[in-house]
């Protein structure tokens, strides 16, 4: 056993996800309310993963879903294939006029003193209509599943998927799979439903069947209804408050190893300081703060997260997993979109102190 954790040396999916899937219009640097043409991106906080892990890593990877047969799923999951996940769907007949639809996030880039604009049409979403029974998991998971993961966003999006995920939770603990969950709190969607009582209600079932947390303090807070401590930190970099709450996380789930998060200050759009922290079973890690030129903020959480991830699936040392997952964040703000474009080269290279020196 390492970390705390009693990780299975081997299965089918290394790696299998839960969560929603939706596609980002990225206008770029041009506010929507001007813009004449968009990118469209695949995303989703639970598939990123996935699909990091695959990409970049080389892990076998799976995520479970919806899908709506139309135009916009064809084209989702396309991108999904393209990135090397194994798709597990349960598929929606779209009726031609107002669904069931994919998701749709609207995200322009902002730039410099301009602040990137992030909104949503999450109107009739397959992906909120999931629940309980929906997947096979016995199916699934006698496979042989390494990991298990999901997130907060997914959990907020109606009643039955915080549920669902419970369900998929106990399933992949009696196959003997390591369970994360990234708590990701947004007011705006539980606001919609059930408020911030019933967030609380939701997340405190989900995170009982939880061996690695991700989340920041504000996540822990709001999320899981975890008292922040009395002195404040001097600033976005200052993993102490951070670390000061650990104790009453595991005091109240004993069953979390693992709590992690990215550490971000920002100085404009396009220039943040950047750093990592995790809890491991009872020891501390702190990464060192990277100065980055940031391309596309969108998905460096994710990409923390992946990169963290593979550090333990691979049996890294723990203070090497949370640098990997560190550098691949850092190198992810530096293409457009949510998923990786870095290979496991390049991620390795920066984690050890690599530059931007030209490579010939």
């Amino acid at each position: 056993m390492k970390y705390g954790l009693n990780i299975l040396p081997e299965g089918a999916l290394d790696f299998l996800s839960l969560g929603a899937l939706v596609h980002r219009l990225d206008p770029g640097v041009i506010p929507f309310r001007k813009a004449t043409d968009c990118h469209i991106h695949v995303s989703g906080g639970e598939f990123n993963c996935a699909a990091n892990l695959a990409d970049c890593f080389g892990l076998n990877t799976g995520v479970a879903s919806a899908m709506v047969d139309y135009p916009i799923g064809e084209l989702i999951a396309e991108r999904v294939k393209a990135m090397g996940v194994k798709p597990f769907y349960k598929r929606f007949k779209h009726n031609g006029v107002n669904g069931p639809n994919m998701a749709a996030v609207y995200s322009d880039r902002g730039q410099g003193v301009r602040a990137p604009v992030v909104f949503y049409n999450r109107c009739n979403e397959a992906g909120a209509q999931l629940k309980p029974g929906d997947f096979d998991w016995p199916a699934i998971f006698g496979q042989g599943v390494r990991w298990f993961h999901s997130g907060g966003i997914f959990a907020a999006l109606s009643e039955t998927t915080g549920e669902l995920i419970i369900e998929g939770m106990k399933a992949a603990k009696a196959a003997g799979a390591i369970t994360s969950f990234d708590l990701n709190y947004r007011a705006k969607l539980w606001n919609i439903w059930g408020g911030h009582d019933k967030a609380l209600s939701v997340l405190a079932r989900i995170v009982e069947h939880c061996d690695v947390l991700v989340g920041n303090e504000e996540d822990l807070q709001m999320g899981l209804g975890i008292p922040g401590p009395e002195v404040a930190a001097k600033s976005k970099l200052d993993p102490s408050t951070f670390f000061g709450m650990i104790d009453k996380v595991v005091e109240k789930y004993p069953k979390v190893k693992i709590v992690a998060t990215t550490l971000r200050e920002v100085h404009s759009t396009n220039r943040h300081s950047w750093g990592a922290v995790a809890w491991i079973d009872g020891q501390t890690y702190v990464t060192p703060t990277a100065e980055l030129d940031v391309l596309d903020r969108v998905g460096g959480g994710d990409g923390y997260a992946s990169g963290f991830f593979y550090g333990l699936l691979t049996g890294l040392e723990p203070d090497e997993a949370v640098r990997l997952g560190w550098a691949h964040g850092a190198l992810l703000t530096t293409f457009p979109g949510d998923t990786t474009m870095a290979t496991v080269d390049m991620v390795k290279a920066f984690a050890k102190g690599g530059s931007a020196r030209i490579q010939r």
